[in-house]
């Protein structure tokens, strides 16, 4: 064999660097180091667990040759159990929550693996969450294995036996906190197991999200009030058996928006192309250093790729709809008529009793390119010159024909007093928006009204 190679893929887990925030962070004394677990190569730190449960599994007889990996998994895990599998030769069939992201599905595929997608927002012990139709499948596959990395103790094991050690041979333990974000709790409680024997005055603080519990039961006990939160692959509705509380000394909770920010800023300040929890986690650092009376020295884990979240988090138009970042479209329509300059204008408009030529003329006098078709006070359509210069041009239609021929109902009827947001897909669809107030037409909209408006905004 070659001198230097690595004999598979599987032997390249571990050895991920450890570098030093410069810009994301300088708003505070102490220095935040961050273990970039994303450069593993499937992508996160479960490719560690994935490879040391299954060869226990084997070695105990629990799986035999041919057989199927099964596992609920939010895609990080999936990706490390299904490289191992591929070098290995077995099955996979992995069960994800749909909140994950459409690119963490399409991984486990070109696997070959199989993926069962369940609802997110459903108690584990229901039927259909992922957890559940895990262990069912489990139950009727012959010769499968469920990994259940949320109470398979080999989950954390993993973590004393590899991470831990890595991390105190790169530092020399030359720092003062360790923190992670917490999901099955095998990352977390497994580095800090090891750590502490090493280093006894070290610090180690879980960084949850806002929703889950398991903060909440390590300060107070109590596992009431989960709520739905966006962030994937940290937090938890339930508390697994990884957990060991009594390695975990302190807790930060963050929420779903700072954490997407944060991700990006990463990204965009330091290069660091991590996903949300890593974000999240950096945000928990940040948080916890501002309560220190004294700089220390901090190392964050950042679990996997911002690869995994380029169509959500990385993507503008999905974090503009969440609200997460600002968008053009969340303005009401009265204040942008205001900016434009549009908000006392007369609308022109015309009978169904006229022809085309009688509108040309008006769109020409008129200086407008839309007029709304009003029989009896009652809105028919609108009349576009984009819709009349072809037919007119191939002879279709003829200056003396009624405009009924020619309008079309592909418009939206909305109040002034709504936000923008809320007819954008009409715009996008070319459709006019006729504006109302106390049920009578005051305004139109259109895409160069949306324009116009941007311009202005960014003083173009």
């Amino acid at each position: 064999m070659m001198i230097g190679a690595k004999k598979n893929i599987l032997d390249a887990i571990g050895g991920t660097p450890i570098i030093k925030l410069n810009k994301v962070a300088n708003e505070v004394k102490s220095e935040i180091y961050v273990k970039l677990e994303f450069m593993n190569p499937g992508g996160s730190s479960k490719d560690r667990i994935g490879g040391f449960i299954m060869d226990r599994a084997v070695s105990a007889g629990k799986l035999k040759p041919g057989g199927t990996i099964i596992e609920g998994t939010s895609g990080n895990t999936g990706v490390g159990l299904a490289m191992w599998a591929a070098v290995n030769g077995y099955k996979c069939i992995f069960v994800m929550a749909d909140k994950q992201s459409i690119e963490k599905v399409n991984n486990l595929k070109a696997f070959g693996a199989k993926v069962v997608v369940c609802p997110t927002d459903v108690e584990p012990e229901d039927p259909r969450s992922y957890y559940s139709v895990s262990k069912r499948l489990a139950e009727t596959i012959p010769n499968s294995y469920y990994v259940n990395q949320y109470d398979n103790l080999w989950n954390r094991e993993t973590h004393v036996a590899t991470t831990g050690p890595e991390i105190f041979e790169q530092t020399k333990g030359d720092f003062d906190v360790y923190m992670a974000g917490v999901g099955t709790g095998g990352t977390i409680t497994g580095v800090s197991t090891y750590l502490k024997t090493k280093m006894p005055h070290l610090k180690t603080v879980g960084v949850d999200v806002e929703g889950s519990i398991v903060a909440q039961f390590a300060r107070t006990g109590d596992l009431s009030g989960a709520r739905s939160y966006v962030i994937e692959g940290i937090g938890e509705d339930f508390i697994p058996e990884n957990y060991d509380f009594k390695v975990i000394d302190d807790w930060v909770v963050v929420g779903d928006k700072e954490s997407f920010l944060m991700t990006r800023a990463l990204l965009k300040q330091e290069g660091i192309y991590t996903g949300g929890s890593g974000g999240a986690a950096v945000v928990g650092a940040i948080k916890y250093a501002k309560t220190l009376v004294e700089p220390k020295k901090i190392l964050v884990i950042l679990p996997d790729s911002g690869n995994r979240y380029a169509s959500k988090i990385f993507n503008d138009e999905w974090m503009m709809s969440k609200g997460y970042i600002a968008s053009s479209f969340n303005v009401i329509i009265k204040d942008l008529l205001a900016e434009l300059g549009k908000n006392n204008n007369e609308v022109i408009s015309i009978t169904d009793h006229a022809n085309i030529g009688d509108a040309v003329k008006l769109m020409e006098q008129k200086n407008v390119s839309q007029l709304p078709v009003i029989a009896d006070g009652i809105i028919k359509g609108v009349l576009s010159e984009n819709a009349l210069l072809k037919p007119l041009f191939n002879g279709e239609y003829h200056l003396s024909d009624s405009v009924s021929l020619a309008y079309s109902n592909k418009y939206r009827e909305v109040d002034i007093n709504d936000l923008l947001s809320n007819v954008a897909d009409s715009l996008l669809k070319k459709e006019v928006v006729l504006v109302k107030e106390n049920g009578k037409l005051v305004n139109l909209l259109s895409n160069i009204d949306i324009l116009n408006y941007i311009a202005k905004s960014e003083n173009i």
